[in-house]
């Protein structure tokens, strides 16, 4: 013995301390000097891996919801870290009572941020995040699914914004385009019912600007331009249908061009 009073660390194995004497340990360790800074660290540290099962069940819960669960985790641990760092108090059940809530709290808010493919209003994410936390007990508590006025009743928000939300589960994770609608392997996708794009559309605007400068053609002229560009002749067949040469109707095509973009330009 050389007479040095023994702390806990010094006579229990690390893992053998229970987190509440980490916690206590950790509020007596002031961080003044360079071994109680690098002390305090290595408590710090031994509480989070001894809490990381609390920040990863409180992923889990938020987990089948269109996110990543390796993507839950981080958030929940990261959260966990934070809380850490900004704990003040002594004791397991008060750093527990104050880090869930900053991570879930970090967890509804990447949701909110990051989790939407397609993103709804903040007024229907909010209203989602409230139907879901309390959907499940809801759902026990009836023996069947709540319908959107028991819900409302149940958050305080009007049906409506229920029906929005609900309606917003899609959101996270839109249908695959490839999914057939049927079980049949021949069956139609979800693709093959949605809309193309129309190949006129890039012609529409050029039709309205030219069909004025057309009018202002003489009629062979214009009937070379409609038979060039809108029946999709050769300038060889256009020679022949208006009884001039490839090389003519080559010299007028870029005359009449030429002043198609002057026009436009001014």
């Amino acid at each position: 013995m050389n007479g040095t009073l023994a702390t806990p660390s010094d006579t229990v194995p690390e893992s053998d301390v229970s987190t509440s004497t980490l916690l206590e340990q950790l509020g007596d360790c002031s961080g003044r000097t360079a071994a109680e800074i690098e002390r305090r660290q290595q408590l710090c540290n031994q509480i989070i891996e001894r809490t990381l099962p609390v920040a990863d069940r409180l992923a889990a819960h938020y987990g089948g919801r269109g996110v990543p669960m390796d993507d839950l985790r981080q958030v929940a641990r990261t959260a966990l870290v934070q809380a850490m760092r900004r704990f003040r108090g002594a004791g397991e059940h008060s750093f527990l009572a104050y880090a869930v809530p900053s991570i879930r709290g970090e967890l509804k808010r990447y949701f909110r941020d990051m989790g939407w493919m397609v993103r709804p209003p903040r007024r229907i994410q909010e209203a989602r995040l409230a139907i879901n936390e309390i959907q499940s007990d809801l759902s026990n508590a009836l023996g069947r699914d709540p319908t959107v006025d028991e819900l409302a009743a149940e958050t305080g928000l009007d049906p409506d914004t229920v029906s929005d939300a609900r309606g917003a589960d899609h959101c996270y994770r839109p249908e695959s385009l490839d999914r057939p609608k049927g079980d049949d392997g021949r069956a139609a996708t979800v693709g093959d019912g949605t809309g193309g794009e129309d190949a006129g559309f890039d012609q529409a605007e050029a039709r309205v600007l030219i069909e004025p400068l057309l009018d202002q053609l003489p009629p062979r002229d214009r009937k070379l331009i409609v038979l060039r560009f809108f029946n999709g002749m050769t300038q060889s067949e256009v020679g022949k249908r208006i009884g001039i040469s490839q090389m003519q109707v080559s010299r007028v095509e870029s005359r009449i061009l030429r002043g198609f973009r002057e026009a436009l330009a001014a």
